[in-house]
């Protein structure tokens, strides 16, 4: 622990004085806590991230040789890829009966642009139950241990902010039948607020300004936690990363598991036809034989909306956010407990305290946060792969309350995916005319997570009769 005068010379130093403005007045123990905040930063770094980060905006250089990424395609292009993907659904399956796979989560947002006030992932989504999305997740995960003969473990990353709130949840409903030893909460990182004009803002006397260090802060926080070195003494060899918004994806893909592993892929992404040259979606792009996404707002028009012979983007693979990580890659990527990934500036309004010592809530921004994002490991791995998803089956991202990645639109997928399923099974599904389902249905997870346990649960149970207008949970 630093004296006082050991971090007022090396805040003069880095020109951050203006934290110890309030020094004289805080107690022993709110001395402590900020000096163990100060004593977290490297200030030499943070010089440096603050004049190519917040005292200019940073641009992002697109190389000269930049291509769009190669892709295993949806639906087999040959008789070649047909047998490969019939041994990687083997693989998969393989390994996810011996264990060696554990889903991950990123779980540190609040609710705030859903309007509710709490968690993300305490936010009720089911179209009908009204399940959170921490039930949904945890109901299909309790389904796929049931369906692959094992149990799997799941690694929930949350924020300082949210981390009490969301594990007195889980107490709360019990685990949603998840054993508590399955469930292991670690919590990310953190990163100092930043003012315009390079100085780090005070959220109160004793305390700077801290946020999320983004999802990049995933993989560190992996190895702090201690969570790496379960897996390992678990045999856990893959983690299946999902976000915490997003309740369509399957939390546990046997093609994925097993193209990643037949490809000895460090690192795996599915990846979605764009709707367009600007949807809000990364880039799966290669350069310099290494893969890499560039974010929709910075891949030049031209070459977003740049085509090929048949008419179709050359740009067309958008990234959902869904990956498989190795552990051995995640090892390599923090050994000696530190990882460097690019940071991604975003202009915020935050409060901070003014010289006075009152706290000011901005109407504009007036900071800097500074992120880093998962995404940007891939370019550090030797091998990658990247797989062609459904999207009307893995993406229903619940961001807004309505309109576009809402939760609206994230439950009418969900009701339009467990009618198809129905559907597929025998099951006759009233339509409206122009051919949405006429019924609210919902299919529980821990009856079904995919077309197969639906089709095998009609078989055992019967097809179920579905009116119009009803509104109907098929828990089995």
């Amino acid at each position: 622990m630093s004296s006082y005068q050991e971090l007022s010379t090396r805040l003069a130093a880095a020109g951050q004085s203006q934290l110890l403005r309030f020094w004289s007045q805080l107690t022993a123990a709110q001395q402590e806590h900020l000096t163990a905040q100060l004593d977290a930063i490297d200030f030499d770094e943070m010089q440096r991230l603050i004049a190519d980060y917040v005292l200019q905006k940073p641009r992002t250089a697109i190389p000269g040789d930049l291509g769009p990424a190669p892709y295993f395609p949806l639906t087999p292009r040959d008789a070649a890829q047909v047998e490969l993907y019939a041994r990687a659904e083997a693989e998969g399956e393989r390994l996810l009966r011996a264990g060696k796979v554990s889903c991950l989560t990123v779980a540190g947002g609040q609710g705030t642009r859903l309007g509710f006030d709490g968690p993300k992932g305490t936010y009720p989504i089911a179209p009908v139950s009204g399940k959170s999305l921490f039930q949904y997740f945890a109901e299909s995960i309790i389904r796929a241990g049931e369906k692959y003969g094992t149990r799997f473990t799941w690694y929930i990353m949350t924020s300082l902010l949210n981390r009490e709130a969301t594990e007195r949840f889980f107490v709360e409903h019990h685990y949603f039948g998840l054993e508590p030893e399955q469930v292991v909460f670690f919590t990310q990182g953190t990163m100092p607020a930043i003012g315009y004009d390079g100085k780090l803002l005070l959220a109160a006397p004793d305390s700077l300004s801290l946020s999320p260090d983004g999802h990049g802060g995933t993989l560190l926080a992996l190895r702090k936690s201690g969570a790496l070195a379960r897996m390992a003494r678990e045999g856990v060899e893959i983690l299946s990363y999902f976000q915490v918004d997003n309740p369509l994806v399957p939390v546990v893909n046997p093609r994925f598991i097993g193209l990643h592993a037949l490809e000895h892929s460090q690192m795996s992404a599915i990846m979605l036809d764009k709707t367009g040259p600007f949807e809000k979606l990364g880039n799966f792009c290669l350069s310099g034989g290494r893969l890499q996404i560039i974010e929709y707002s910075d891949l030049p028009a031209e070459l977003a909306e740049s085509r090929n012979p048949d008419g179709s983007l050359r740009f067309i693979a958008g990234s959902p956010a869904i990956h498989l990580l190795s552990r051995s890659f995640v090892e390599s990527l923090t050994a000696g407990g530190s990882l460097k990934l690019p940071w991604h500036r975003a202009d915020k309004k935050v409060p901070y305290l003014d010289e006075a010592g009152k706290l000011v809530t901005p109407e504009a921004p007036n900071a800097v946060k500074l992120e880093s994002f998962i995404f940007d490991a891939l370019p550090l791995a030797e091998r990658t792969m990247v797989m062609e998803g459904e999207r009307e089956k893995m993406f229903a991202p619940t961001k807004n309350p309505t309109g576009v990645d809402s939760v609206e639109s994230c439950r009418a997928m969900l009701l339009a995916r467990d009618a198809a399923w129905l559907e597929a099974a025998g099951v006759k599904i009233p339509r409206t005319a122009d051919g949405r389902p006429a019924a609210e249905i919902e299919i529980s997870p821990r009856l079904a997570i995919d077309a197969a346990d639906v089709a095998a649960a009609v078989k055992r149970l019967g097809a179920p009769v579905v009116r119009a207008g009803e509104r109907l949970v098929f828990h089995g």
